[in-house]
């Protein structure tokens, strides 16, 4: 029986992007510069000697779609697990299979596991001896940064392949064929579609190929169809079954999404840090997540330039904590505003450091005497305390030593000389101070 005939009820019950999966490198929609002609990729699995390797990128582009490629192109076993339901049992298990296919029939044996990431230091120790000594052949995909997610040992005994985002072009590509693909893919039903449907279900889809497919074939079964039983998929139609963009993302583009915000505020780029903030909140990031870094940033990035942002910075926070999303986000978007057309200055930052530095480094950082709480000790200890000079009485400032002995002479704040910092400068300059 053919194993894409839409009468075996099994493969019919299948969706459309598992049935369109290619079964050889030929039928494989983009990461060129990892497949193409001649790539060691693809001499490795053409030749059967591909080693250990790790797939690592974005959902839908392809990474499960090549193992099973190569699980066809091979002459040896090839098991797949996964890691979210799969334990140390399974993997010890798949491991004694191989080592017998080794011994008694020379065969080499492939180890696919879906969501590598997942796996914790506990299975991926019961694994590395397998790869370590060549019993198995481990070819792990992930969605998250496999330097990061997984465990070094794993990793350095891999090479690991960067698959990047399918382009709309990709997406598109391979929409057509499943049209017209009569084997795998829509072309019995003689479905067609108009070249603005399937560009804005590429365009959405983000460069998921998955969310891709599952959106065509929404529309191709829940489409009317016209007086002679024809299928014909609009741009309405594909709006409807892909209203949106995915916008949610893993561990590294978190950060990365994050990461950027935070320099756009300091950059002074008010649409970038709009943008960034509104990506992360649509992703699903938590408000105040995003209102709380906007109240670091006000200070570290801004800081004495210009006081006030702190200020607008801490109610914008306060506002999204007792209005909730959407409605906290305009007093947030005011906020990320202020804070990047303010004035900058990290010379708070800077002196906070440094203090801290000396606070943990210096010695002797004895308190003058003057400074110390005069209500109990000697006779002459309390006669020197009461040297201190106390400011309102000199006009609310007098010059007196209040650092310890070793680091007298230190300066930690040096105003800049960018907004409010020019005034803290003319106030200095005012009170007489030195620095």
């Amino acid at each position: 029986m053919d194993l894409f005939d839409f009468n075996n009820n099994e493969e019919k019950a299948k969706p459309l992007a598992e049935r369109m999966r290619a079964n050889s490198l030929d039928e494989f929609i983009g990461q060129k510069h990892i497949v193409a002609e001649g790539s060691l990729l693809r001499r490795a699995i053409a030749t059967d000697r591909l080693g250990s390797c790790i797939f690592w990128g974005p959902p839908g582009c392809g990474k499960t779609t090549l193992a099973n490629v190569i699980a066809l192109r091979t002459n040896g076993e090839f098991i797949k697990l996964n890691a979210v339901n799969s334990g140390v049992a399974d993997v010890k298990k798949a491991v004694d299979e191989a080592r017998d296919n080794l011994k008694m029939y020379g065969k080499r044996t492939y180890l696919m596991l879906d969501e590598c990431h997942r796996f914790s230091k506990t299975q991926s120790d019961s694994l590395l001896p397998a790869i370590e000594q060549g019993t198995i052949i481990f070819i792990g995909s992930t969605t998250e940064n496999p330097y990061a997610s997984m465990t070094p040992a794993i990793v350095s005994r891999c090479r690991v392949f960067e698959f990047k985002q399918l382009t709309d072009a990709d997406v598109e590509e391979a929409l057509w064929k499943a049209l017209k693909n009569r084997h795998k893919g829509l072309g019995k039903l003689g479905v067609t579609a108009d070249d603005a449907a399937i560009s804005h279900i590429a365009r959405v889809a983000g460069g998921d190929l998955r969310t891709a497919y599952n959106a065509l074939e929404l529309a191709a079964l829940t489409s009317s169809p016209d007086a002679e039983g024809r299928v014909h998929i609009t741009i309405s139609d594909a709006e409807q079954s892909i209203q949106r963009k995915s916008l949610a993302y893993n561990v590294d583009s978190y950060y990365d999404f994050l990461s950027a915000f935070c320099k756009s505020l300091r950059g002074s780029d008010a649409n970038a840090a709009l943008y960034y903030a509104s990506r992360l909140l649509e992703g699903g990031c938590d408000p105040m997540l995003v209102a709380r870094r906007l109240v670091v940033h006000s200070a570290e990035d801004v800081g004495m330039a210009d006081p006030m942002a702190l200020q607008i910075a801490t109610s914008a926070m306060f506002a999204m904590k007792n209005l909730g999303y959407p409605e906290g986000m305009i007093p947030l978007s005011e906020a990320i505003i202020y804070v990047c057309e303010a004035e900058k200055s990290n010379s708070v930052v800077t002196a906070m450091y440094a203090a801290m530095d000396d606070a943990r480094n210096a010695r002797d950082d004895r308190i003058p005497l003057y400074l110390k709480d005069n209500s109990f000790g000697s006779k002459e200890d309390k006669a020197q305390k009461n040297n201190y000079k106390y400011p309102h009485d000199y006009g609310g400032y007098v010059e007196q030593q209040y650092l310890p002995d070793e680091v007298r002479d230190k300066v930690y704040y040096v105003p800049s000389d960018r907004g409010y910092e020019k005034t803290v400068q003319e106030i200095r300059k005012r009170k007489g101070k030195k620095n």
